[in-house]
C-alpha cells in the first residue's frame, strides 16, 4: 500500500479560520463611542478613504437612525465609491431598518441585548426577540442587504436562548450571526468554546466583537478564529466605549494572519487622526511605539546588527518603521558602539570600541546620558586617540550633574 502522507505531521484543524477570515473595520462606529472622538464628515470620509486604501473588507459606520448627520454622513460615504463593503449598526427593529435601507449601505447588523439583565434595558422576552428577529432579517434580506444579527453581552446570556434564537435566524438564511462580549467579561476559553459550539449548530458565518475591559480583545477575538469565527470586529488603536475593541494587530508570527491584521495604527499615524482624538500612540504598541524595534542590551544589539531576524519576528520595514540600536545606557555593548563609530563616519579598531564604550558605561552608571553624550565621547576619544581624554570625559558628567541638580532644585 502506498502511503500518501507523513502520519507524524499534526493533522489538520478544518475549523480553524485563522489564516482566512474577513475585518469588519469598526473605527466610524464603535470608534466614535471613544470618550475623545468628535467625527466630523471631512474626518469620516478621510478615516473611510484611508482604511479602504489599507485594504479591509467591510467599514461599518454609525446607524442612520442615532441622528440626522448620521445618516447623511452614511449616504456620503456609501457614495464615495469604496472597494470595501458599507454596514452600519442597528437595533432590531422595523423602525430603524426601514430608515437605513434606504441610504446606500450594502447591509445591516442588527442586534438584541440578551443577558439576564436585559430587563434593564429593553425588557422583551425570547418570544418577542425571536419574532421579531426574524421580521426584521426577513426585510433586509428583501431588499437585496447583506444581514447579520448578533446578541449583545453573550456571555452573560442564556446558553439555551442563546442558541436557539441563533439556530432560527440562522433557518431564515442570515449571512451571520455574532458573538458579542460586550462587557468585556470573558475569557479565551470561553470564547473558544461557545463558538465551537455554535459552529457546529449554525451554517451561516460567525462574527466576534470582543471588548477590552479585561484586557482580553486580542486573545479571545484569535481564539474565536481558531473555534470557527469568520469575521472580526476591530478598531484603529483598540478605540471603542470604555477601553475600546480588538485592535488590527498580527495575533501570531504567522505570516498569513500577519497578512490580514496588520496593525492600523500605521493608518492613524499617517492620517495625523490622533489628533482629534487627542490620544497619543502608546510608546509599547505592537510596531508603531516608538520602542518597538529598540535594542538595548549588548548580546542583542550585537545579534541585531549582524542578522536582525535573530530578535525580531516582524520586519519594521514592512511598515515603513525602523530598527534602534540604543547606545546611550551602562548595557550598550561595543558592537553597538561600533555601530555608531561607523554611522558617524569614524573609524576606529575593535579595541579602541570597546574601550570608549567603557568610557561610555562609565558616564551612564553616573546618569542618564543622550545620543549626543555618546557621540561627544565618541568624537573626543577618536581626536585623542593616544592622549589622554579623561578630562573632557569628566566634562561631560559634570554637565549631566548640573543638570541633575537643575531639576532636583527646580532652579
Amino acid at each position: 500500500m502506498t502511503v500518501t502522507r507523513n502520519p507524524y505531521e499534526p493533522v489538520n484543524d478544518s475549523i480553524t479560520n485563522v489564516s482566512r477570515f474577513k475585518i469588519i473595520e469598526s473605527t466610524l462606529r464603535e470608534g466614535e463611542q471613544f470618550a475623545n472622538a468628535y467625527f466630523d464628515t471631512e474626518i469620516k470620509i478621510k478615516i473611510a478613504k484611508a482604511l479602504d486604501d489599507f485594504g479591509v473588507d467591510y467599514l461599518e459606520v454609525t446607524s442612520p437612525a442615532a441622528s440626522e448627520q448620521s445618516g447623511k454622513d452614511c449616504e456620503v460615504i456609501c457614495q464615495l465609491g469604496l472597494k470595501a463593503k458599507i454596514l452600519t449598526h442597528v437595533r432590531c427593529t422595523m423602525a430603524d431598518a426601514k430608515i437605513v435601507v434606504e441610504t446606500g449601505v450594502d447591509g445591516l447588523r442588527c442586534h438584541w441585548h440578551l443577558s439576564f439583565l436585559r430587563e434593564f434595558s429593553h425588557g422583551k422576552d425570547m418570544a418577542y426577540i425571536t419574532k421579531s428577529a426574524i421580521e426584521v432579517i426577513e426585510f433586509i434580506k428583501s431588499k437585496g442587504l447583506e444581514v447579520r444579527f448578533s446578541s449583545e453581552d453573550s456571555f452573560r446570556s442564556d446558553l439555551v436562548d442563546l442558541l436557539s434564537l441563533y439556530r432560527a435566524v440562522d433557518a431564515t438564511g442570515v449571512n451571520r450571526v455574532g458573538i458579542a462580549d460586550t462587557v468585556g467579561c470573558a475569557t479565551p476559553r470561553q470564547v473558544y468554546d461557545l463558538v465551537r459550539t455554535l459552529r457546529g449548530l449554525v451554517s451561516c458565518d460567525i462574527e466576534t466583537h470582543s471588548h477590552d475591559d479585561t484586557g482580553c480583545a486580542i486573545a479571545n477575538a484569535y481564539c474565536a478564529l481558531e473555534a470557527g469565527a469568520t469575521h472580526v470586529d476591530t478598531s484603529v488603536l483598540r478605540i471603542g466605549e470604555r477601553n475600546g475593541i480588538t485592535v488590527r494587530l498580527p495575533f501570531t508570527s504567522s505570516s498569513s494572519l500577519m497578512a490580514r491584521m496588520i496593525v492600523a495604527d500605521v493608518i492613524m499615524l499617517r492620517i495625523s487622526l490622533p489628533k482629534p482624538f487627542k490620544l497619543n500612540t502608546p510608546f509599547n504598541n505592537p510596531i508603531t511605539g516608538f520602542c518597538a524595534f529598540t535594542y538595548k542590551t549588548g548580546i542583542h544589539a550585537k545579534a541585531i546588527l549582524n542578522n536582525p531576524s535573530t530578535y525580531e519576528i516582524i520586519n519594521p520595514a514592512d511598515f515603513g518603521m525602523t530598527r534602534y540600536v540604543h547606545c546611550t545606557s551602562c548595557l550598550t555593548g561595543w558592537n553597538a558602539i561600533k555601530s555608531r563609530v561607523e554611522q558617524l563616519g569614524l573609524f576606529m579598531t575593535d579595541e579602541q570600541c570597546k574601550e570608549v564604550t567603557k568610557k561610555i558605561k562609565g558616564v551612564a552608571d553616573i546618569s542618564p546620558i543622550s545620543i549626543e553624550d555618546t557621540d561627544a565621547i565618541i568624537r573626543t576619544f577618536h581626536l585623542a586617540l593616544g592622549t589622554n581624554c579623561d578630562s573632557i570625559i569628566e566634562s561631560v558628567i559634570n554637565r549631566q550633574g548640573e543638570a541633575a541638580q537643575v531639576v532636583k532644585t527646580g532652579a
